[in-house]
């Protein structure tokens, strides 16, 4: 099988990853990549805002299947374009992508699904806004209603912010706070059958302790140990199977990985938000643990097969991941600072290039992903960590208490018993 890839960041490379282990994959390129990617794939230049230009280059290949990991080519219709080549593609159409593409979208099709979530108010005017501010009180939760690349919801107690946040995007979706450990579950999908992979926990802000801006993620873990066994049953059951039978009746079914991120509060998990593709950095660890061959998961949901796979198979332990972000990340990143230390096992690229003398150098805000794995999640962060002490990055900063909490047992779902 010739796969195709599209992307850059640290998500393709774990996928990529996943991809050349699978000994049914014959050919592995991918577009544009990166340099930790170009270890395991053939490289090609693309515009990932052409849909046309990729579904061309996937014919130049005669790829047997294309797999779209960023959310801008799905929503602008890249599947879509491909398809129409008559290729494999796994990922949703630019129709069923909107579930990531505009929150609001996505709001309506869990209230219509009857899907747990929170309250909400979809505001453009600034009267609305306060309005929305004065019902459902702090934390406030302000999310732009369009891509944002991960940043654009602030959750703060801080009014004048929310306002300012507000204003800023435009059009935004106001929501009730959930209070709750937060839980991200994938899910591969041919539109009618679902498999979940394991769940996983990410760390969106940027500073220990949850202190600071919201990032696009400075970590994660998996498995949960403290999570309810029956999670995810729960959520196939009252997130996922709904919402993908109310995409069918829409008329735009969902085919491709829908991204549930949850909540896990005292009235059980509600959902924060869906996104219609891998997510990073959980792809990380999640894909660190899966036994089964990727490429023919991916290859089944996206031509209605899924059904006839056998069950998933999961190696046993845990894996971590620390994300090494540039020096003023998450405003504008400092960017072309050498990289040393990096291309070993384990160490997922993401914001890297290569200088035309052949070093390594960052070349955007989350720069690396160092991802250990371990028969205990608390041998699996020391190994993440050891990753993280041997790469050497001019002012890079990172957490230093990804999966901290889960290891010490502090990890609570409101109104549960505690053991």
């Amino acid at each position: 099988m010739l796969v195709l890839l599209l992307g850059s960041g640290g998500r393709e490379h774990a996928l990529a990853t996943a991809l050349a282990a699978d000994p049914a994959v014959t050919a592995l390129h991918c577009a544009p990549g990166n340099p930790g990617i170009g270890r395991l794939a053939q490289l090609h230049p693309v515009d990932l805002a052409d849909p046309d230009a990729i579904a061309g280059l996937a014919v130049e290949l005669a790829a047997d299947l294309v797999v779209i990991g960023p959310e801008a080519p799905l929503v602008a219709g890249a599947a879509d374009a491909i398809r129409a080549k008559g290729i494999a593609c796994f990922g949703p159409s630019r129709a069923a992508a909107r579930l990531e593409g505009s929150k609001d979208f996505a709001k309506s099709v869990m209230v219509a699904a009857g899907v747990p979530t929170a309250r909400s108010r979809t505001c453009e005017k600034p009267d609305e806004v306060v309005a929305a501010l004065d019902e459902f009180g702090a934390p406030y939760v302000v999310k732009d209603d369009g891509l944002a690349a991960g940043k654009g919801v602030i959750v703060t107690d801080d009014r004048e912010a929310a306002l300012a946040h507000a204003q800023a995007c435009g059009r935004v979706v106001i929501e009730e706070y959930l209070a709750g450990p937060e839980v991200s579950l994938f899910v591969l999908t041919d539109g009618i059958t679902a498999r979940a992979l394991v769940p996983a926990q990410d760390f969106k802000r940027i500073g220990d302790g949850d202190t600071g801006p919201n990032t696009g993620g400075m970590g994660a873990y998996a498995p949960l140990s403290w999570a309810p066994p029956t999670l995810v049953d729960d959520v196939l059951r009252t997130v996922v199977e709904p919402t993908l039978v109310q995409m069918r009746e829409r008329g735009v079914p969902f085919a491709g990985l829908l991204y549930v991120g949850l909540a896990l509060t005292a009235d059980g998990p509600k959902v924060i938000e869906f996104n219609c593709r891998f997510g990073d950095p959980e792809t990380q660890v999640v894909l660190a643990l899966l036994a089964s061959p990727l490429a023919g998961l991916l290859h089944a949901a996206a031509v209605g097969r899924l059904a006839g796979q056998p069950p998933l198979r999961w190696h046993p332990g845990s894996a971590v991941t620390v994300v090494m972000a540039a020096a003023n990340y998450p405003g504008t990143p400092k960017v072309g600072d050498v990289i040393t230390g990096a291309e070993v096992p384990g160490v997922i690229h993401a914001g890297t290039a290569r200088r035309s003398d052949g070093a390594l150098v960052s070349s955007g805000g989350r720069v690396l992903s160092c991802t250990g794995v371990g028969p205990t999640l608390a041998t699996a962060r020391d190994a993440a960590y050891a990753l993280v002490t041997g790469v050497s990055l001019d002012g890079s900063q990172h957490r230093t208490d990804i999966a901290a909490a889960a290891i010490e047992g502090r990890v609570t779902i409101p109104g549960a018993a505690r053991p």
